[in-house]
C-alpha cells in the first residue's frame, strides 16, 4: 500500500544515525528539560549540508506538556497560546563548543501542525524536509512522530498540487511550494532558497513525491505526474501570507520574554560576523529586553555595528 510505504519511508529516514556533536547537543537539550522530553527532533541546514562546524544546529523538543516543562507561569501560558518557545544551547563537544537553536513544543501540538491540521505552514513545511529523531522516548512515541511527519509529507505535496499546471516533475512540485511557504514568514530567503534546499535532498523528495502523488489523486504522466483539476488557491496563500506576518511579529515580541539565552545566541552571531565580543552578566542574561540599550552601545563603542 502506498501509505504504508510513505511510513516505511519516513521511519527509515528518521532512524538514520546523527553525528557526534549532534548527538552531545541532543542529550544536553534533554537534560535540560529532564523526563518531559519525549523525542528530539534533529532537520535543517546543518542537516542538510552534513557538518555543524561554526554554525547553529536546528532542534525541536517535543514534550509532554508546557506544565511539565515550566510549571505554571508565563512561559507555559505563552508557549501553549504561541508555540513554540525557542531556546539557545552551547554545549563542549572535543574542544570546541556546539551550538543549537532548538523550539520546543508540545507532542500533541506537534501532531496538529506538522500534520496539516493548522492553516498555515510553519510546521507542516519544515517537517516534509528530511529529519532524523537522535531521541525518542518508546515505540509509541516515535509511531506519532512518524505518523505526523507522513501527515506533513501529504499536506506539502497536496498544496503543491494546486501550484503545478500540466505534466509536472518532483522538482516542480516541491520548488513551487516550498516557495510559497517562504512566503509567510518574515525570512530574508532569497528565491532560489526553495531550489537550494530541494536539490539537496533530490533523490529523498523524489521517493516521497512518488509514494504519496498516487494517495492524492496524481497519475503518471509522459515521465512526471499529472495533477488532478482543481482551483488555483491563490486566495489561500495570501491569507497565509497575512497571517504569517502576524504571527512573526507576535513570535519575535513573545521571545522578548520567552527566549532562553536569547542575549548570548545574538552576541555569538555578532562575534561570528565582526569580531567583537564582551561578557554578558548573569542579570543581563536573565533580561535580554531591559538590557539591550546597554548591550547595544557595549557593542557600538567596540566597533561592531558599521
Amino acid at each position: 500500500m502506498p501509505g504504508d510505504a510513505l511510513t516505511a519511508l519516513r521511519e527509515a529516514e528518521t532512524a538514520e544515525a546523527v553525528a557526534a556533536p549532534i548527538a552531545a547537543i541532543v542529550e544536553a537539550a534533554r537534560a535540560r528539560h529532564g523526563a518531559a522530553v519525549s523525542a528530539v527532533i534533529f532537520y535543517g541546514s546543518c542537516l542538510r549540508l552534513g557538518d555543524d562546524d561554526g554554525k547553529v544546529v536546528d532542534l525541536y523538543l517535543l514534550v509532554d506538556s508546557y506544565a511539565a516543562v515550566y510549571g505554571r507561569g508565563l512561559r507555559a501560558f505563552l508557549n501553549w497560546v504561541l508555540p513554540p518557545n525557542v531556546f539557545y544551547l552551547e554545549a563542549p563537544f572535543e574542544g570546541r563548543q556546539v551550538r543549537a537553536k532548538y523550539a520546543l513544543v508540545s507532542l500533541a501540538d506537534f501532531e496538529r501542525g506538522a500534520s496539516g491540521r493548522w492553516f498555515h505552514p510553519y510546521l507542516w513545511a519544515r517537517f516534509a524536509q528530511p529529519c532524523r529523531l537522535p531521541y525518542c522516548r518508546d515505540a509509541a512515541v516515535r509511531a506519532r512522530v512518524v505518523a505526523a511527519l507522513c501527515g506533513s509529507a501529504r499536506k506539502v505535496a497536496g498544496e503543491g498540487l494546486a501550484l503545478v499546471d500540466g505534466v509536472f516533475n518532483s522538482r516542480d512540485l516541491w520548488v513551487s511550494v516550498f516557495r510559497q511557504t517562504y512566503r509567510t514568514e518574515l525570512r530574508a530567503e532569497p528565491p532560489e532558497r526553495a531550489e537550494e534546499i530541494y536539490q539537496a535532498n533530490a533523490a529523498h523528495y523524489g521517493e516521497v513525491a512518488a509514494t504519496v502523488l498516487p494517495l492524492l489523486g496524481a497519475r503518471a504522466a509522459g515521465g512526471g505526474w499529472q495533477a488532478p483539476a482543481q482551483p488555483r488557491p491563490n486566495l489561500k496563500w495570501l491569507l497565509r501570507r497575512w497571517q504569517g506576518k502576524l504571527l512573526s511579529v507576535a513570535r519575535l515580541v513573545k521571545a522578548a520574554f520567552t527566549f532562553q539565552d536569547g542575549a548570548q545566541y545574538l552576541l555569538w552571531k555578532i562575534e561570528r560576523h565582526s569580531g567583537v565580543n564582551i561578557e554578558v552578566t548573569p542579570w543581563q542574561r536573565r533580561h535580554p529586553v531591559l538590557a539591550s540599550s546597554v548591550l547595544f552601545w557595549k557593542l557600538y563603542r567596540k566597533g561592531a555595528f558599521r
